[in-house]
């Protein structure tokens, strides 16, 4: 699944949209996670866009009146084309056409979700998140308040949307890994000290991400088709069985909730 950075990077690779008008929007299937509304077209054509935003793992489309929310799903896919006459590929679901550009989505297994709202802040999908990890309300302080009462295992904390927003799998490994604390541990066991180096190590994990593409994986591209290199330098993330960089011990797997956690049991504690 795109995760913070490779949206990031989505965001930064179609920014040049901004100040045109969007001419078209052609829906070739509109049963993705929710059903395409039959009033989008309407909504959104003719209109200009005047910023994109990001927001956890949702791109904003700022229009001259109300928002497009874009969300990739488990492999969705945004391009932006620069030929119009480029063919249409399987799974290629709807496409927004600009005067000389055509931002596409292509998504295999169809759980992203494209919709229009007046007021983003409104929206059911953004309400309730939580702050933004490169933002400065995401502070050490504020992340042990959330955990002090809290038994669950604290990576799966930090992928709580309603704690801190966009830290998936992936990024929840490799920074709990540079902050040197076991995926295992409870939420309510994080010392103070460990809260300021953990927000520390989230921080530098996404912002080196961002900085390198995203991770590709399997299904993740840039907007111009290209591929994220984070994964070459991933520590312990799909590396069970593997030694330590740090260390030499043999990498660990283990199954926290619905998501595979690797950790080095000698350097995490």
């Amino acid at each position: 699944m795109p995760e913070l950075p490779e949206i990031e990077t989505i965001k930064r690779g179609i920014s040049n949209l901004v100040g045109n008008k969007i001419n078209d929007l052609i829906i070739r299937n509109d049963s993705l996670r929710y059903k395409i509304s039959p009033t989008l077209k309407n909504d959104i054509v003719n209109k200009i866009i005047i910023s994109i935003k990001r927001r956890a793992k949702y791109l904003l489309l700022e229009l001259t009146n109300g928002f497009i929310i874009i969300h990739l799903g488990m492999s969705g896919r945004l391009t932006l084309l620069n030929d119009k006459s480029t063919p249409v590929k399987k799974h290629d679901h709807f496409d927004i056409v600009f005067n000389n550009q055509i931002l596409r989505y292509n998504d295999p297994r169809r759980f992203g979700l494209i919709v229009y709202t007046d007021n983003p802040s409104n929206s059911t999908l953004l309400k309730k998140l939580g702050p933004e990890p490169l933002e400065k309300d995401f502070t050490s302080k504020y992340l042990i308040d959330k955990l002090q009462n809290k038994k669950s295992a604290i990576k799966k904390l930090i992928m709580d949307n309603h704690i801190v927003v966009g830290v998936g799998n992936i990024y929840a490994c490799e920074s709990l890994f540079l902050a040197k604390i076991s995926p295992l541990r409870d939420g309510n066991s994080i010392t103070s000290d460990e809260a300021q180096l953990l927000v520390k190590s989230i921080r530098k994990i996404l912002k080196d991400a961002i900085t390198l593409g995203g991770s590709t994986l399997r299904d993740y591209q840039t907007a111009d088709g290209g591929l994220g290199y984070f994964q070459n330098v991933h520590k312990v993330y799909a590396k069970s069985g593997k030694a330590c960089d740090e260390c030499g011990t043999l990498i660990l797997e283990k199954r926290l909730g619905q998501r595979n956690s690797f950790y080095c049991p000698n350097c995490q504690k």
